[in-house]
């Protein structure tokens, strides 16, 4: 919903003519009333949109390929939500964190101040943290939410919609870091809206983001809130959870962490919006329904809403996810303007050639869950602390590298978090440890390795997995011998799960993750080709 006066959408389009031109996913079912409840729509129903965003990352200036479509890019994402909006007066924009962190250099490079003026100008009425607002620490998350003075960008005015975070707290006095929920009123109907943030936060965000940061049960938090607004008499409530949400497109097969939550949290919720897995959903779940759209802005999601004005409850829900292919609409001018003011500023630096690749470089794993990419980026941080191992975390590699000239921006956008390396010295045995660690009950997490090779036991139990351990040199790794293994300070809080490697000792830190992949690059002697992805094996 649009603040300040500002001007309203100029897109409008029929319903039928928006479903032929952006791709929408059909939508699975609708959530009629709650039992025991009577109600005619048609006769004073007050209908209600919400367009959710989620786990942007501050992609405003990239594109994607989607069913071999290009989508994403902030200038088309603006353009589907004015014109969406324009359809219904009553809409709110609402999103469910991540919408900044490992961002693009156009928006990280001046601090995500970017993304947040973009949001800005769209008008989000309301958001709630997701992990990666916490890259930077509380204080500069607090700074991009309340505005201030940074020295690499100036004064910032901050955002301009409020943010609700109910199960993150302070440990020292446990007071919440923001208010755990917020009302918006919509053509005289109360909404509630909730945030809460995933449970496994600490396993994803490096630890000294947290120093003095609880993150509470979701669940309690949530009931907590429900209690306080039904007291203050409303009665429509939705939940914005940077949590894991998936289903089929018919809407069966739900799973995730905001799925668990649908279960668990008092019925008075109607709506849960997630995030983090960067996946579809579009469920109902114990007459809740739990949706997310994707990522990087390829998608969003439209929600549709009808509160009976007599209870104040939302009696009918619906959803569609919404692919923001860039055929057959415009971008919107005005934000094209904003992303490429911001890519001008940082031009200089982004578009500087390190080196060259012979061919692409992908960040995708093949079946032991080993990428090229990957194997470059642990190569590099191997050399440049002139260790025997290195290990690196996927999740840390954001995007390819295309054939042809690399650019700083490229790598960049490739390893966008600015990680200190640290080399430690570790046992064979703990390196073991840490490498069966990749595989728990509920996920598999495949570090990046350099140095080293092993084969993944699929058959064998979860702790027993890793064997035929050995070195560069196809030595086998002896459990009592030491060796010196490069990892990133996010790694080396146990990040990612990998308690383990919080046992290394005589620690030397080292230089950024970013100008030890530069400096490997630079150091080549022609164009760099991908590594070949035989160092884990699978039987």
């Amino acid at each position: 919903m649009r603040k300040n006066g500002k001007m309203k959408f100029q897109f409008a389009a029929s319903t039928a003519l928006a479903l032929a031109l952006v791709g929408t996913t059909a939508i699975p079912g609708i959530a009629e009333a709650k039992p025991g409840q009577d109600f005619d729509v048609s006769n004073r129903g007050i209908e209600v949109q919400l367009l959710g965003v989620n786990d942007w990352h501050g992609q405003i200036d990239t594109y994607r390929k989607v069913g071999g479509q290009q989508a994403g890019g902030a200038e088309y994402l603006a353009a589907y939500l004015k014109q969406r909006e324009a359809e219904n007066k009553n809409t709110l924009l609402i999103h469910s964190g991540d919408m900044t962190g490992g961002s693009s250099p156009a928006s990280s490079l001046l601090m995500d101040e970017p993304t947040v003026e973009i949001m800005n100008e769209l008008g989000f009425d309301i958001g709630t943290l997701g992990n990666h607002e916490f890259d930077r620490g509380v204080p500069e998350l607090m700074r991009l939410l309340d505005g201030g003075f940074h020295e690499a960008t100036g004064d910032f005015e901050g955002a301009d919609f409020p943010y609700v975070a109910a199960n993150v707290v302070y440990k020292d006095s446990g007071k919440t870091l923001l208010p755990a929920y917020h009302i918006e009123k919509v053509n005289g109907m109360d909404i509630g809206f909730i945030g809460v943030v995933t449970k496994d936060i600490k396993e994803v965000v490096i630890a000294s983001a947290l120093e003095n940061i609880e993150v509470t049960d979701s669940a309690q938090a949530i009931d907590g809130a429900v209690a306080e607004l039904k007291a203050k008499g409303v009665e429509s409530i939705v939940v914005l959870a940077h949590a894991p949400a998936a289903s089929n497109s018919d809407g069966t097969g739900a799973t995730g962490e905001s799925v668990a939550l649908a279960n668990t949290v008092h019925d008075e919720v109607d709506i849960i919006l997630g995030a983090h897995n960067h996946a579809y959903s579009d469920a109902i779940v114990d007459n809740k329904l739990v949706v997310q759209g994707y990522s990087y802005g390829t998608a969003f999601t439209d929600i549709d809403l009808v509160i009976d004005p007599k209870t104040k409850d939302i009696v009918q829900k619906s959803a569609e996810v919404v692919t923001t292919f860039h055929a057959g609409i415009e971008p919107d001018a005005e934000v094209k303007a904003m992303v490429d003011g911001y890519k001008a500023t940082v031009a200089p630096l982004i578009d500087r050639e390190v080196g060259t690749a012979s061919e692409a470089i992908t960040k995708s794993g093949d079946a032991s869950g080993e990428s090229a990419l990957g194997n470059l980026i642990a190569d590099s941080q191997r050399d440049a602390m002139a260790t025997d191992f290195a290990l690196m975390n996927p999740g840390g590699i954001r995007a390819d590298l295309n054939a042809g000239p690399i650019t700083w921006g490229e790598l960049f956008t490739t390893q966008p978090f600015g990680n200190q390396l640290v080399s430690m010295t570790y046992t064979g045995q703990q390196l073991k440890d840490v490498l069966e660690q990749q595989f728990t009950a509920s996920k598999t997490t495949i570090l990046q390795v350099s140095g080293l090779s092993y084969t993944i036991d699929q058959a064998a139990p979860i702790g027993s997995k890793i064997t035929e351990l050995k070195d560069a040199d196809g030595n086998a790794i002896a459990g009592d011998a030491t060796y010196t293994v490069t990892i990133n300070n996010f790694l080396a809080g146990g990040g990612d799960g990998f308690t383990k490697l919080t046992g290394g000792t005589s620690p030397l830190v080292g230089p950024v993750d970013l100008d030890a992949l530069e400096a490997y690059i630079v150091k080549q002697a022609g164009p760099i080709a991908a590594p070949a992805t035989d160092r884990i094996n699978v039987k």
